[in-house]
């Protein structure tokens, strides 16, 4: 009898004897996406010539809502991002204005960082985005996954194509490599850190390597996430930018 119940336990912890892509690419979701979120994060920079880490705090609600606060440096305190509804607005103290970010802007780097405002601003579920097939399993630092590539099934994304590593056990990505419609490759992303966290798997630390880009790349590492929060609606406006 106890011989069952650990088989039953390690098949519902290891998710799928025979997956399909699809039913992997929604375990994803599951874990990354949710209704909301309040974060605490660190950014730090890997220049060329400088190391620069920047600390900050983030409100999300669902997929179209976010509000960053910047809170150290001292250079970049008090700066303010707010997303809404696919457009997305910059606050800076120095300046006192509130900046609109769109078209070829949102290709900039953020902060001199691996990531691009594209990158921060597309939050969709990867279902929604893109059609999957399983290429085999590989492993990763001992861990077994499933190598999946990832094909673009709308028009506005900045990603073409990508290969996902997937923790098959734990059902969150551990490694993803992000390609242009030419096929030449663009950025490597890298999880890690993985933590069971309001019962979902999460990963902590992100690092961001931008192919294009001479640096030693972006590590983004998550000090404290509350998911399915209730947040403000006044949270979510351009006022909440100068307050």
């Amino acid at each position: 009898m106890k011989k069952l119940v650990f088989v039953i336990l390690s098949l519902l912890v290891l998710g799928f004897t025979n997956p399909t892509p699809v039913s992997i690419l929604e375990k994803v979701d599951k874990n990354m996406s949710s209704i909301n979120r309040i974060m605490e994060a660190s950014m730090t920079i890997n220049g060329k010539r400088a190391t620069k880490t920047i600390t900050s705090k983030t409100w999300s609600e669902g997929m179209k809502k976010s509000f960053t606060e910047y809170l150290s440096p001292a250079t970049e305190k008090g700066t303010k991002m707010l997303k809404l509804d696919g457009q997305l607005w910059i606050y800076s103290p120095s300046t006192d204005r509130i900046i609109e970010i769109s078209g070829n802007m949102l290709r900039q780097s953020v902060m001199g960082s691996d990531l691009s405002y594209e990158d921060m601003m597309d939050d969709r579920k990867m279902t929604d985005l893109y059609s999957e097939k399983l290429l085999k399993t590989d492993t990763i630092n001992g861990t077994k996954t499933w190598l999946i590539q990832l094909t673009a099934k709308v028009t506005d994304i900045a990603y073409y194509t990508q290969k996902m590593w997937v923790d098959t056990a734990k059902c969150v990505p551990l490694k993803q490599e992000l390609y242009g419609k030419s096929g030449q490759l663009l950025k490597k992303i890298e999880y890690k850190n993985v933590k069971y966290v309001q019962g979902r798997w999460f990963p902590y630390t992100f690092v961001y390597k931008d192919m294009l880009k001479d640096s030693k790349g972006t590590e983004f590492k998550i000090t404290s996430i509350l998911f399915d929060q209730t947040i403000p609606a006044a949270t979510f406006t351009k006022a909440s930018l100068k307050q």
